[in-house]
């Protein structure tokens, strides 16, 4: 009998599972002493892409080498479905999820960063994520084991279809790629707009088959993922926020001797206050490309048109005040307000 094809994502966990026997993954003789095997969804020239090649460079220069990050870019090794899954496996070490992936596993609280319009411009994020209600959604993560080393900037999300997107009657009917989270499909549907989940890798196909009709994303992602080739329009709506968190399983990292574990928190620390200095630059660099391009029309939104959209999306934060308690609203918005 023929054996059946093994799926890629299934095999790539076995190989890597049988190739690297230890949680690091390094081999027991000869340099790097500690391999880092690390698995992203965007690519090499995105904010995200680029914070992680310069904790790369800055770790192997503070170890001297011995220790090494073997960085999968662009869902090459594994996707939004399934990068989770490989961490809590062992099959990679660390990985750089979008907020968004701690709902769906149970941390709804990390849904604070997608409601809509909770954010005007990223001074506020900063302060709510450097402060006690930032570290406190970190410390949530040892429920599973896992360990929250960091937060990481993309920037704010704008609204692209093939048609302008500057109020809410313009989404009606129209199906919209999400990430796996329930305040962005509920803000999409108090849009009348009808949410699909669909992971990063897949959303440009999707966009291209007309499988899905829009999208929202930081512009970086819009442009290197090349979407404004099947996206006739941009809406500038900047109604949401898309960060990341650093996460390694709590195993892998107590595997690592202390020495290490510092080396590992100080290049992190480096490179993730290098990547939040850039990320505001990418975006701005990437919109100039669009411009340039002239292959998507660009529509910027004025105060009254995105109040509207604001009001539009208000029981969002009901349904979310429903699910985690009204305290940690009150203490995100009180964060974010903060004197700096």
């Amino acid at each position: 009998m023929r054996a059946l094809p093994i799926p890629r994502r299934r095999l790539l966990r076995a190989l890597a599972a049988a190739a690297l026997p230890g949680p690091a993954g390094a081999a027991a003789h000869g340099p790097p002493r500690v391999r880092i095997r690390l698995s992203h969804v965007v690519a090499r020239r995105t904010p995200k892409g680029l914070a992680l090649e310069h904790f790369r460079t800055r770790l192997q220069a503070l170890s001297g080498g011995e220790i090494e990050v073997e960085i999968h870019p662009n869902s090459l090794l594994y996707g939004d479905e399934d990068e989770m899954q490989a961490l809590q496996l062992g099959a990679i070490d660390m990985v750089a999820p979008s907020l968004s992936k701690f709902g769906p596993i149970g941390f709804p609280e990390f849904e604070l960063f997608d409601l809509p319009f909770l954010f005007d411009e990223t001074g506020q994020v900063h302060r709510a994520m450097q402060g006690a209600v930032g570290q406190e959604l970190l410390a949530l993560l040892a429920r599973q084991q896992l360990v929250g080393l960091g937060y990481l900037d993309n920037g704010f999300k704008h609204m692209s279809a093939n048609r302008p997107l500057r109020a809410p009657e313009d989404f009606a009917g129209l199906r919209m790629r999400i990430q796996s989270s329930r305040v962005i499909a509920h803000q999409m549907r108090a849009l009348d707009a009808r949410p699909v989940v669909l992971s990063f890798g897949e959303t440009r196909r999707a966009l291209a088959e007309r499988v899905v009709d829009g999208t929202e994303n930081p512009i970086s992602n819009f442009w290197t993922q090349r979407m404004h080739e099947v996206q006739s329009d941009l809406s500038l709506t900047a109604h949401g926020y898309l960060g990341y968190a650093i996460v390694v399983h709590q195993r892998f990292w107590e595997y690592l001797a202390p020495a290490d574990r510092e080396l590992v928190g100080q290049a992190l620390a480096e490179a993730l206050k290098w990547g939040n200095a850039i990320a505001r630059r990418e975006n701005d660099e990437a919109l100039a490309a669009l411009r340039a391009s002239g292959a998507t029309r660009i529509h910027a939104l004025d105060a009254v048109q995105r109040q509207r959209l604001r009001h539009a999306t208000r029981a969002v934060y009901e349904g979310l005040e429903a699910r985690i308690g009204p305290e940690w609203l009150r203490r995100m918005r009180g964060a974010a307000a903060a004197l700096v």
